[in-house]
């Protein structure tokens, strides 16, 4: 693999990351440590023997006892050593995550750490799936077939010189042992996969607006905050006061309180069903759209549920007085053996509930909670949504008439406002009249207190 520095690498070198790499580093290098780090013994892959290879759950052991953190933790943190290029998979190089079973990875070589600040060039690229295309014969995968297609179409000028690079690194990677040649395939292809990753998974090396929240999440949407803001605004446009119109009016900016009145009764705006659509947490913080779902849900008969999730939310926030009488009669009524009103939920769950329940506190049932409203959303409220409850609901909902605004003129700026004032009182002193007695005792005391001075 042939990688020049001949530029300074902007990119790479001014990354606020750089003091977290060089922590990163230092847990490598006790990693590696032949006492006390991970252990590596040779390990058959196919019918190819490979030295030096550590299983996931030896690392996942090794950095749980080392930093004294559970197992879940653990799996994290070297989910990121992979994601960052300090380890890499000899199986599975479409996913850079650690995985809790006997899965194979290496260390990499301290050539291709990401604190080496090696400029990531398109030559450098182009040549390797230039090789992959000789080895293959023709067979790349889409993305890097997309990628090859685009570089040789950019950079045409110079593609004999890429094609004669590619043989001669071909050529001599023949001439090593399968061990070797393996080894190093492994490493090169997860440099390019940290590096130039497959469109729709995350790259460890993003920063600013272009990183995702989350680099762990197993949901890739594609979407990147800019897209997921636009989206935002459009669904809820129709619902600001300010960006369209609000039927009837807001009553924040006019007179008129039918919006208040009509939002009390028991029908409600289309608006306001309309809002239920976007999310299951609209439908959930509206009274009334609760109510509704709550029919929805005593029809299929699961409609404990839903009275869990509430008295979890009475819970958060009630009085701290009754907090451990409630906790107990939600135990009692929802998750008891033979409770009237049995929720079910998993054994893992069942347990960290009933652990905290000993010492109850408000979000001692948060797991149990958060277990009951995800499968509320992902099943009851999709089904909610075509079902006939909801739909004889927006039905029957009201669609006030628009408000009418009667000579109402934009308000000016307080800016222009002030400016006007000030013009006028320059205007109103020039136009006043001028007593000459006044003016000339001013200039007779002036000329008074100039003589003395220029006596001295």
């Amino acid at each position: 693999m042939t990688i020049r520095n001949a530029l300074r690498d902007h990119g790479q070198r001014y990354r606020p990351r750089m003091a977290c790499l060089k922590k990163a580093e230092k847990v490598l290098l006790e990693m590696q440590d032949p006492c006390t780090g991970v252990k590596s013994q040779p390990q058959r892959l196919v019918i190819t023997i490979i030295p030096h290879a550590i299983t996931g759950e030896d690392i996942i052991a090794w950095l749980a006892d080392r930093f004294q953190i559970d197992a879940q933790e653990a799996r994290s943190f070297g989910s990121m050593l992979v994601a960052l290029g300090y380890i890499y998979p000899l199986q599975d190089h479409k996913r850079l995550v650690i995985k809790p079973d006997a899965s194979l990875y290496r260390f990499q070589t301290p050539y291709f750490w990401p604190t080496q600040q090696w400029p990531v060039e398109d030559t450098d690229y182009a040549i390797y799936l230039a090789k992959r295309n000789i080895r293959k014969k023709g067979i790349l995968e889409l993305h890097e077939q997309e990628q090859y297609n685009h570089l040789h179409k950019w950079m045409n000028h110079k593609w004999d010189f890429v094609v004669m690079q590619a043989k001669e690194q071909y050529r001599a990677a023949k001439e090593r042992k399968k061990p070797d040649r393996v080894v190093f395939d492994c490493q090169e292809r997860a440099y390019w996969v940290v590096h130039r990753p497959p469109p729709g998974t995350v790259s460890a090396m993003d920063y600013g607006l272009d990183r995702r929240t989350d680099p762990n999440t197993d949901e890739v949407t594609g979407e990147s905050p800019h897209d997921l803001l636009v989206k935002y605004s459009a669904t809820y446009s129709g619902h600001d006061p300010f960006l369209s119109k609000c039927l009837p009016s807001n009553p924040w900016l006019t007179d008129d309180t039918t919006y208040w009145a009509l939002n009390i009764v028991e029908i409600p705006t289309k608006m306001r069903v309309e809002r239920w659509t976007f999310s299951f947490k609209e439908l959930l913080s509206d009274p009334r759209g609760r109510d509704d779902f709550r029919l929805f849900l005593k029809k299929e008969f699961s409609g404990e549920n839903l009275a869990f999730w509430e008295g979890c939310e009475d819970l958060k926030w009630g009085t701290a007085v009754a907090m451990r009488e409630k906790a107990e009669q939600i135990y009692k009524t929802f998750l008891a053996r033979g409770a009237p009103r049995w929720i079910n939920i998993d054994g893992k769950t069942m347990e960290i509930t009933v652990k905290g329940l000993k010492h109850p506190h408000r979000y001692v049932l948060d797991a149990a909670q958060t277990h009951i409203y995800m499968l509320m959303k992902k099943d009851s409220y999709g089904r909610y949504l075509k079902s006939p409850v909801f739909k004889e609901t927006l039905k029957k909902a009201i669609c006030p008439e628009e408000h009418k605004f009667k000579n109402r003129r934009p308000s000016l700026s307080p800016i222009i406002i002030r400016q006007q004032e000030q013009e006028q009182r320059a205007k109103m002193a020039a136009n006043a009249p001028v007593d000459i007695t006044q003016v000339m005792s001013k200039l007779s005391k002036q000329g008074k207190e100039m003589g003395p001075r220029h006596s001295k």
